[in-house]
């Protein structure tokens, strides 16, 4: 290997160690509440420091299960054909989210600041 090689390897380290510091250390605060949308409208904020079960029926027969525990929420069973949004790991973090597209579920961490704004584009 040659001199440019390392210089370049050393370039992408550095690069991808900058983006993982601002993915994770910049954006670790944890959210308060976890906003839950179905069909796009916001049907029920909860709040991440008090454990709860919530069943979620959607007008296409669809079933979720939202679990929030530890302060950190999941999808713990979903009827969906695909299953995807029971295998996300645990949200906690402000902006992470859980979406079930077949039953256009949508489970967002928020802060108190976020809870209550309205978005622009709406």
């Amino acid at each position: 290997m040659k001199k440019a090689d390392f210089i370049i390897i050393a370039a992408v380290a550095v690069i991808a160690g900058i983006l993982v510091f601002f993915l994770y250390g910049v954006n670790n605060a944890s959210g308060a509440y976890v906003q839950l949308e179905v069909d796009g409208k916001i049907v029920a904020t909860l709040s991440l420091d008090e454990d709860t079960v919530r069943e979620i029926e959607t007008d296409n027969n669809g079933r979720n299960v939202l679990v929030i525990k530890d302060g950190e929420a999941e999808m713990s069973e979903a009827n969906c054909p695909d299953g995807i949004c029971t295998n996300h790991s645990k949200i906690h973090r402000n902006g992470e989210s859980i979406i079930c597209l077949p039953h256009k579920v949508v489970v967002t961490v928020v802060n108190d600041n976020d809870k209550d704004e309205i978005d622009a584009v709406a």
